[in-house]
């Protein structure tokens, strides 16, 4: 159930996101009278599942039965179609070709446009509707749990992070992205009361962008309820017991007390409960794993202050404009990295599984437009590197015939397409493998 609810949310939302840009290239077509042969959601060789060609209309409209995506076949262009037939015969009025290259230009920018024009509708509605809620990094006042590589590089658990290369990080989990994002070479904490600056070797950029969760919350040691099978379900315990001494040790880190626990599986342990304020001592069994058996509080509400903020309509718009630029700008970072084979990021590259991956287990309606926001952006920017095939080589083509006033001849384009849809062929071989080789670590 939980793979189907996924597979809808990544179909519903590439659907969404393939009709508009598609849509984008269709609109500017028809405002300088171009004709569009076909407008589809999804592929359709052979056969299609819907078509239909309105009275008087040019255009045909269906859906195709190959969910990959979509197209808006625009007469007398150079496509995915190779039509070589049709760019045989004389350029009618009505061609793509046969208009001016700053029409073409905003034919081809079209998409690209609409995409940008989605991400801020979407982030504006959302922030709307259900506000924008965050930890501040320096409300994450226990510090951050650090993974092996973490502690590699020299931070520690219980380190509080001031700044990347001397930028303040805002919220708590952008941390670790900020420091793969901007190759960082230092970050400094505050350890123990005194400010620690810790380097990190560029060595460690691949890694750090290839090992998620580097950081994770500490939280302290609260139980939420003690289950009847719990092997010490008649020791006492009640919820809202928070654990404050293990083993002579004080310690109420979560993280801290499972370390001292798995030292002491099937034995037993002695603790200090705080309960209200009164420290009651306790001996609790531990069961093999290294488990006293009581379900913990994960609720960070209980534990810090969260950043809530809600947005009037007025305020939404702005916010949202903001939020798509500095999604944008920050995703322009990140497909740097991936042209850069010294950090490795290409092994990063992910097909349709590893966006199934991102959206959550059950349906919640905030985060799937939120990520289909992401996700309208990250269709924007791919489309925009010039590479033959996609909207930004036919663009890159298009400001070489305003700059030189000479047109590429069409067997050269021709020739483009075929070489671009290779390269794009091979960044998917590259994906799904990717995809696969993470299914099996």
């Amino acid at each position: 159930m939980v793979i189907l609810i996924k597979i809808l949310q990544v179909v519903a939302a590439l659907s969404l996101l393939v009709l508009v840009h598609e849509f984008g290239h269709f609109v500017f077509a028809r405002l300088f009278k171009i004709r569009v042969e076909k407008f589809y959601l999804f592929f359709d060789p052979w056969f299609s599942l819907f078509k239909f060609k309105p009275k008087g209309s040019d255009t045909e409209y269906g859906i195709g039965w190959l969910p990959l995506g979509g197209y808006c076949k625009i007469s007398g262009m150079i496509d995915e179609s190779m039509d070589k037939e049709a760019l045989k015969e004389e350029p009618k009025p009505w061609e793509f070709r046969s208009k001016p290259a700053w029409q073409r230009f905003f034919v081809m920018f079209g998409g690209v446009f609409f995409n940008f024009i989605l991400a801020i509708l979407i982030y504006s509605a959302t922030l709307f509707t259900w506000g924008e809620e965050y930890l501040k990094n320096e409300d994450a006042i226990y510090g951050v749990q650090c993974n092996e590589l973490a502690r590699e590089i020299g931070f520690k658990n219980g380190d509080k992070i001031i700044s990347v290369d001397g930028q303040p990080v805002e919220k708590f989990q952008d941390i670790q992205i900020d420091i793969a994002r901007n190759q960082a070479g230092s970050v400094k904490v505050l350890r123990d009361g005194a400010e620690v600056t810790i380097n990190i070797n560029p060595n460690y950029i691949p890694a750090i962008l290839n090992t998620p969760g580097m950081f994770t919350l500490r939280v302290p040691f609260e139980i939420l309820s003690i289950p009847d099978s719990s092997l010490n379900a008649n020791a006492g315990l009640m919820p809202g017991d928070r654990v404050s001494e293990v083993d002579s040790q004080k310690v109420f880190i979560v993280q801290d007390i499972q370390e001292i626990l798995k030292q002491h599986k099937s034995d037993t342990v002695n603790c200090v409960i705080n309960r209200g304020g009164v420290m009651i001592p306790k001996k609790l069994l531990v069961d093999t794993a290294g488990r006293i058996g009581v379900y913990l509080n994960t609720d960070i509400h209980k534990f810090f202050k969260v950043t809530k903020v809600n947005y009037s309509l007025l305020e939404a718009i702005p916010s949202g404009i903001s939020k798509t630029v500095s999604t944008l700008t920050n995703y322009v970072k990140e497909l740097g990295l991936i042209f850069s084979p010294k950090t490795e990021a290409y092994k990063s590259v992910g097909s349709f599984i590893a966006i199934g991956s991102i959206f959550p287990n059950s349906w919640e309606w905030d985060i799937f437009w939120n990520i289909t926001a992401w996700l309208s952006i990250m269709l924007a920017v791919i489309n925009l590197i010039p590479i033959p095939a996609l909207d930004g080589g036919h663009i890159l083509f298009l400001f070489y015939e305003i700059i030189t006033g000479r047109k590429p001849s069409d067997k050269f384009l021709e020739i483009a397409q075929v070489i671009g849809m290779l390269i794009l062929l091979a960044i998917m071989f590259l994906a799904f493998g990717n995809d696969i080789a993470r299914l099996f670590k």
